[in-house]
C-alpha cells in the first residue's frame, strides 16, 4: 500500500487556541513537535491586526519586515509545507516581530512515500517560498518553493 504523503499530513494550528498572537512562546511550543513536507500550518489571527510574512534567517534575526517568500493577512492563512529545511515567519505589523511574534521550524522529508503526485493545485513555482489560499496573499520571488496552499 502506497500512501499519499498531502493525505497522511498533519495539520499544525500555529499557536494551538492562543492563535497567532503577542505573548505565546512558539519556541517552546515548536519544540513539541515534527513537522514533515506535507503538513499544514493554520495561523489564526484578527485580520488587519497581525500578518504572516515567510522570511529567511537574517530577516527573521532582525526582524526586517520584508517578505521573501510571501506575504499573508486574510486572519486564516493554510500554508502547506513543500520543501525540507528551515522556515521562518514574522509578523510584519508594527513591533510585534520585536514583541517575539515570529516562528522557526525545521522541516523534514515526508514519512510515507508516494508512487505519483497527489491531484489538486499544481506544485508551488520554483520563485516563491509560499503559496496560501488567503485572497491577500501577495507572492515575493524567493530561491526556493516551501509552501502552497491547502488543496480545495
Amino acid at each position: 500500500m502506497v500512501c499519499d504523503p498531502v493525505n497522511a499530513a498533519n495539520v499544525f494550528t500555529v499557536g494551538d487556541e492562543k492563535g497567532w498572537t503577542i505573548g505565546f512562546d512558539y519556541r517552546t511550543w515548536v519544540q513539541a513537535k515534527e513537522f514533515h513536507v506535507g503538513d499544514r500550518l493554520v495561523f489564526n489571527y484578527p485580520k488587519g491586526v497581525h500578518n504572516v510574512l515567510a522570511v529567511n534567517g537574517s530577516s527573521f534575526a532582525n526582524c526586517v519586515k520584508e517578505a521573501t517568500g510571501g506575504k499573508f493577512e486574510s486572519g486564516k492563512d493554510d500554508l502547506q509545507i513543500m520543501k525540507s529545511g528551515n522556515i521562518w515567519v514574522i509578523s510584519g505589523v508594527g513591533q510585534d516581530c520585536e514583541n517575539d511574534l515570529k516562528l522557526k521550524i525545521t522541516a523534514i522529508e515526508a514519512q510515507f512515500p508516494s508512487a505519483s503526485p497527489a491531484p489538486g493545485p499544481a506544485p508551488a513555482p520554483e520563485s516563491s517560498d509560499w503559496i496560501g489560499d488567503s485572497d491577500e496573499h501577495s507572492p515575493t520571488p524567493a530561491p526556493s518553493s516551501r509552501y502552497r496552499s491547502k488543496p480545495w
